[in-house]
């Protein structure tokens, strides 16, 4: 049933939203170049790799060495508002119409996170990824790593119908009171590097 509403919802919001997304394509064009769609591989369901789309929402700046600044430099105030107002994870509409991807679940992240993942962390990947989830809409990337990976575990023990629709209306007030959307001194979140454990 879940697959079902996913993928109609979402055949459905990328026919709506087509205006949206040519006037955005046209913004960020003319605001940070090309390409217009930044892509990367991530994990899904099982922990098979996906490409993930996303608007981008920085420049392309580069040191005198060639290498890129720090994303606290290349994301620029108009990547900001489209970041407050989640409109950068508008593609992923199309991850959900393929079945990477569904409405609600733990996010996707970095591939290179998974061999750092605890027995109880890589559990996260026992479900499709979210374009939203229990932990985004408890915290999101205000809280850390460890916290965020047990919102996700939780959801997956506890996932329901009702839950997806309880997150889906939790994520909406927290797009309009823009919280979360940073960690403190971080344009989105520091990188995860494993979870200690205590000797």
């Amino acid at each position: 049933m879940k697959r079902i509403l996913d993928f109609v919802i979402s055949f459905v919001l990328l026919i709506l939203l087509s205006w949206i997304y040519i006037v955005l394509a046209v913004l960020i064009r003319v605001n940070l170049g090309s390409p217009i769609i930044f892509k990367q591989p991530r994990p899904g369901k099982n922990s098979e790799t996906f490409y993930i789309y996303k608007f981008r929402t920085m420049s392309d700046e580069r040191s005198e060495k060639g290498e890129l600044l720090p994303d606290e430099i290349r994301l620029t105030s108009f990547g900001k508002l489209i970041r407050k107002l989640s409109l950068d994870e508008l593609p992923q509409l199309w991850n959900v119409l393929k079945g990477d991807m569904s409405f609600v679940g733990p996010r996707p992240l970095l591939v290179e996170y998974l061999p750092l993942y605890n027995e109880r962390q890589v559990f996260r990947h026992k479900v499709r990824p979210g374009i939203t989830g229990w932990a985004q809409v408890n915290g999101r990337n205000a809280i850390s790593w460890e916290q965020k990976f047990e919102y996700d575990v939780w959801y997956v023990e506890n996932q329901s119908l009702w839950l997806d629709f309880k997150i889906l209306l939790l994520t909406v007030k927290k797009v309009f009171v823009s919280e979360g959307i940073s960690q403190q001194g971080q344009a989105t979140m520091e990188k995860f590097t494993g979870t200690r454990t205590e000797d």
